[in-house]
């Protein structure tokens, strides 16, 4: 295939596999906590740590890593202890960070529109050797966390006083949760872009959610979307010429708006599958009801 003939392709095709899965997995949880929006906050903050990586010369995504994982932390303190001024503090947290990032991506020598664009919207061609090993490491936290404590995660997402109750660390988890968007920003920037990776997080899920009725279904439904979508947005930008990102972020909706509309059928099919077997047990019941003995029984 000529899509693979090239180098930066490979590498491309390869952190959109990665995102694919990692950017479903964590966000299946911040859907169930009503909290979609924190990635896209995060993104806003991450901005700063590109920019720190452009002004002292090091990889940005580890420094987009750093400067996330604080950000998340201190959103998550803030939902936690924070009062009526937290949305406040929160929307100064975001808005900074992006200020903050787009000053420092200017102030540095490598600086400049090009590579402003290419983090807010993604790009293939930016994806380095070093870029590439920085997503699988990454990425590979994000899935040990979101499946290997997946349970753990699903009990304080879904009612963290009962998580309590059984004894799980609730606050310990909840700063797990936000610390993993955070990774998961960083394995997301250089594909889909900062802007646009929390719709990267949350469409697939909310598609999913359409059609499947379990949480284990609706995980692995959600992270074959995620797949499919951004292999497909990858291959599309490469013979199109169109970004990335947004032509992910559109096949993704894509998905949705068809899932939703299969949704209502199914949802019947499966309504009188479950209503069959019952109709000839209460015929069963019924008849003998209708002739007892010592009725007249007329033909």
């Amino acid at each position: 295939m000529e899509i693979l003939d090239t180098a930066f392709m490979q590498r491309a095709l390869l952190a959109a596999l990665l995102v694919g899965i990692t950017a479903p997995a964590i966000g299946i949880y911040l859907v169930q906590r009503r909290q979609a929006l924190m990635g896209d906050g995060i993104g806003h903050v991450a901005m700063t740590g590109v920019g720190l990586g452009f002004l002292l010369s090091t990889n940005p995504i580890w420094m987009a890593t750093i400067v996330s994982v604080a950000g998340a932390i201190t959103m998550e303190l803030i939902r936690a202890y924070g009062r009526t001024r937290g949305d406040i503090a929160l929307a100064m947290l975001f808005y900074g960070g992006m200020a903050g990032g787009v000053l420092l991506i200017n102030l540095s020598d490598a600086g400049s529109t090009a590579n402003l664009s290419s983090f807010l919207f993604g790009s293939l061609s930016t994806v380095s050797d070093a870029d590439l090993l920085a997503i699988s490491l990454l990425a590979a936290f994000v899935v040990l966390v979101s499946v290997g404590l997946r349970r753990q995660l699903f009990a304080v997402s879904q009612d963290e006083e009962f998580a309590r109750v059984t004894g799980l660390p609730v606050r310990a988890l909840n700063l797990l949760i936000a610390v993993t968007a955070a990774v998961t920003v960083s394995v997301a920037m250089r594909v889909v872009g900062l802007l646009l990776v929390s719709a990267l997080m949350v469409v697939p899920v909310a598609a999913a959610q359409q059609i499947s009725r379990s949480f284990r279904a609706t995980f692995a439904l959600a992270v074959a979307i995620g797949v499919t979508v951004t292999l497909a947005g990858t291959a599309t930008s490469y013979y199109r010429d169109v970004p990335p990102g947004a032509t992910i972020v559109l096949l993704a909706i894509g998905v949705f708006i068809v899932l939703t509309a299969l949704a209502t059928p199914l949802a019947r099919r499966r309504a009188r599958r479950a209503e069959a077997p019952r109709r000839p047990a209460e015929c069963l019941v019924e008849l003998p009801d209708a002739r007892r003995p010592g009725d007249d029984v007329r033909v």
